[in-house]
């Protein structure tokens, strides 16, 4: 998944090399963690069942972890960014503030950051998701 976010954003161009390493390790890293957890989900999503279920498990299980994994670290990140601004800890303002800067931060993942899984990260997916059923054998 890093090297789709690098491929994507070297090719559109983006930004300066220094942020580009910082997305591309965030996207590697999500995906890192994501990846042991989407496995364990997709195991005992398809236990039992047919190869073409696996499959579909394994797609369905490890796209949702990657991409939830790595949203919750982008929401991290942009959390520290603003912590700045924030009214002091535990507060019933700073809960808001909270809240509502984790939810903005996955929303400008999904409507920003999903691209770059394409179109690497997709076939990425795919052979990830064959793997597994031929694995399950």
């Amino acid at each position: 998944m890093g090297a789709s976010a690098l491929l994507t954003l070297f090719l559109g161009d983006w930004e300066t090399p220094a942020k580009i390493l910082i997305v591309t390790m965030l996207f590697a890293a999500g995906a890192a963690l994501a990846f042991p957890i989407g496995l364990f989900a997709a195991r005992l999503v398809s236990q039992g069942r047919r190869w073409e279920v696996a499959v579909a498990a394994a797609f369905v299980c490890l796209a949702a972890a990657t991409i939830g994994l790595t949203g919750g670290l982008f929401a991290l990140q942009y959390r520290s960014y603003y912590a700045e601004w924030h009214a002091p800890a535990f507060t019933r303002t700073w809960v808001l503030q909270f809240v509502f800067t984790t939810l903005i931060a996955l929303y400008q993942f999904v409507v920003l950051g999903i691209r770059l899984y394409f179109p690497v990260g997709f076939i990425a997916l795919f052979t990830a998701g064959v793997w597994f059923a031929r694995q399950r054998r």
